[in-house]
């Protein structure tokens, strides 16, 4: 659509002076997500994969968990008192036989792009229950593919290269391979936007893959990784605590401070291959 990028025009200091010059950036605009008409949440986000966010995130909710669940997404005409289409309203119908989301999980103001957590009644709200259990996911990883995931999802950031204002999800496969990225302003958008490429692709849960994201592992990236049936999230950054506790609890894999050859593992160690350990 067009909208992914913005240029605006910039006064551009540099050592010995200064111009003005157009700057591309990073696109950010607020997207609804309504469930059978009904209004849900709204979301800043990078406009692109609209559908894969919407039904990425209601993955990580606990309302789907096949794509049979869904029985269509659609834009909302009529956004605008013009009756004009925003593209910044999503209305998911769910397939009949599949319940609509808890009114607990409306929430009434938007959530940033840097907070998927936002409106959430309490922490337990968000230990939403996974449809599978990643405990016992037979992946194993050599170390040596692990480092190479960064670069990887960095040569697949498209928009990155124009704007430096993105961040990443990458899904890949235990020998390394790319099977689908995604950017957005939020790091939890783009990780739902993989989830929900999934999902509409019959693919879920994932078993034996790994989620790389570009920035730090927050508690709601685990959250989103164990409601996606994925056993391993590394990250470039640092986790958070809470992060750890529910990894280990999940029975998932997280490493973060991936960087050159070095990384942390934080819990599921045992993944690992190739790992002597002092």
């Amino acid at each position: 659509m067009g909208r992914v990028t913005a240029r605006r025009r910039v006064l551009r200091v540099r050592e010995g002076g200064a111009s003005y010059r157009p700057d591309t950036l990073a696109a950010e605009e607020p997207m609804e997500i309504r469930v059978g008409g009904r209004p849900l949440t709204v979301t800043m986000r990078t406009p692109g994969d609209d559908f894969d966010l919407a039904a990425g995130f209601l993955v990580s909710e606990g309302v789907v968990h096949a794509a049979g669940d869904v029985a269509g997404i659609r834009y909302c005409a009529g956004a605008t008192s013009d009756g004009g289409n925003t593209y910044n309203v999503v209305d998911v119908v769910l397939a009949p036989g599949t319940a609509a989301p808890d009114a607990s999980l409306e929430r009434n103001f938007y959530t940033t792009s840097s907070c998927g957590l936002c409106g959430k009644a309490s922490l337990d709200a968000v230990r939403t229950t996974a449809a599978w259990s990643v405990a016992e996911d037979p992946l194993r990883i050599g170390t040596e593919v692990l480092t190479v995931l960064p670069d990887r999802l960095r040569a697949a950031q498209r928009v990155f290269d124009s704007t430096g204002g993105l961040h990443a999800a990458g899904l890949f496969s235990a020998e390394g391979e790319l099977l689908c990225l995604r950017e957005d302003v939020g790091r939890h958008n783009a990780v739902d936007k993989v989830v929900g490429h999934a999902l509409r692709s019959g693919l879920l849960p994932l078993r034996g893959t790994v989620l790389m994201v570009s920035g730090r592992a927050s508690f709601e990236l685990v959250q989103k990784a164990v409601m996606a049936g994925i056993p391993m999230l590394a990250a470039v950054s640092a986790p958070s605590s809470l992060a750890v506790d529910l990894a280990a609890e999940s029975g998932l894999t997280l490493v973060g401070f991936l960087r050159g050859t070095s990384m942390n593992v934080y819990c599921g160690d045992e993944r690992l291959e190739t790992v002597p350990v002092a």
